[in-house]
């Protein structure tokens, strides 16, 4: 007969593992009513945790856990690849996660990770929509963000000003200059004559998606564009979402004379889109791209690029979760970011 465990006891009292955990192991900080509801699920379930679980509470399991946004996209997967190798030098094994952009799939990744007791975890958070990664943050596990921070509103903070953009928890962060980025972006396209620029944003649960669409509206009107909110169609960084956002902006009225794609996997689907109904990309249309992914390089035109170095935010992160296991405090850095200017933009087409 299997033997009951914390996710039982959890899915029984209606709250997640990390509640649980918090329950089980006296922490105060949870709700009378959580407290009831798991205590009673533990009688219920007759759940006893076992000497081995008691002990890997008071030793390292030599793990950690990496739970990114979206395993499929080349920029997380180069995150988690520098994270694992420098966990490896370190004598450490890690569990890779994927969040697939969302919330909820998130939140069961979370639960399975302190399920499995691991040491640290290394994060890209989806946004907290469930209040489980507060939760997670709550049980004094090692946590770093990476990419991407969490903020909570209180403070109208997104980390868009370098901050860690993590309200009232304290997290390390390594990040990169959003700001920057899409400034850079929208800069060369004024410069190219564009006036009419759309942009596929990111989705606004995560600060990066809110970080994007908040740096192209201000160099936007620093640059006298076209305010047209029609201009920016809602993507979940995602690529069908690339290819959603680009049908949606070239069949406007008046469609956009350049395109900018807030992360790779959009940019592609944007791509997609341009060639299938025989846009000369550079010429008819412009088109910017998040990520400079090798592939971008490769194909013709060659695509311009905001560019950014996930190796790097990878490794950091990975040092930042060292100097955290070793009771050393652990500093949150923001890495530059810069437009690389290639083939696939070009100047603004003139009206029939």
């Amino acid at each position: 007969m299997r033997s009951v465990t914390i996710r039982d006891v959890a899915a029984r009292a209606g709250v997640s593992v990390a509640t649980a955990s918090r329950v089980l192991s006296g922490h105060p900080a949870t709700s009378p009513a959580s407290r009831a509801n798991v205590d009673a699920a533990v009688a219920e379930l007759g759940y006893r945790p076992d000497a081995r679980a008691r002990s890997l509470r008071k030793t390292r399991t030599g793990t950690i856990g990496i739970l990114v946004s979206d395993v499929r996209n080349p920029f997380f997967a180069e995150i988690a690849y520098a994270v694992e190798r420098r966990a490896l030098q370190a004598g450490m094994a890690t569990v890779v996660c994927n969040a697939d952009e969302s919330v909820d799939q998130q939140d069961r990744y979370l639960d399975l990770l302190v399920e499995q007791r691991v040491d640290a975890m290394v994060i890209a958070p989806q946004g907290d929509g469930s209040g489980t990664l507060r939760e997670v943050l709550g049980l004094g596990i090692p946590v770093v963000f990476v990419d991407r921070t969490l903020a909570d509103g209180s403070d109208g903070s997104d980390g868009s000003d370098g901050s860690d953009g993590s309200g009232d928890v304290s997290v390390p962060s390594i990040t990169s200059d959003n700001r920057t980025g899409l400034r850079e972006a929208v800069e060369h396209l004024v410069a190219l004559g564009h006036r009419r620029v759309g942009l596929i944003a990111g989705p606004q649960e995560t600060s990066t998606g809110r970080e994007r669409l908040r740096a192209y509206r201000e160099a936007a009107a620093a640059g006298d564009l076209d305010p047209d909110p029609a201009l920016v169609a809602q993507g979940d960084f995602q690529h069908a979402s690339g290819v959603a956002g680009a049908r949606r902006l070239l069949d406007l009225d008046d469609p956009p004379t350049a395109i900018i794609g807030a992360d790779s996997p959009m940019t592609l689907g944007a791509l997609e889109v341009l060639r299938e109904r025989g846009v000369r990309v550079g010429e008819d249309v412009s088109l910017v791209g998040y990520d400079d992914l090798a592939a971008f390089s490769l194909v013709t035109p060659a695509l311009t690029v905001v560019a950014h170095d996930p190796a790097r935010m990878g490794a950091l992160a990975a040092d930042a979760v060292r100097d955290l296991l070793a009771g050393r405090p652990a500093s949150s850095a923001v890495l530059p970011a810069h437009l690389v200017v290639r083939g696939s933009t070009g100047p603004a087409r003139r009206p029939a």
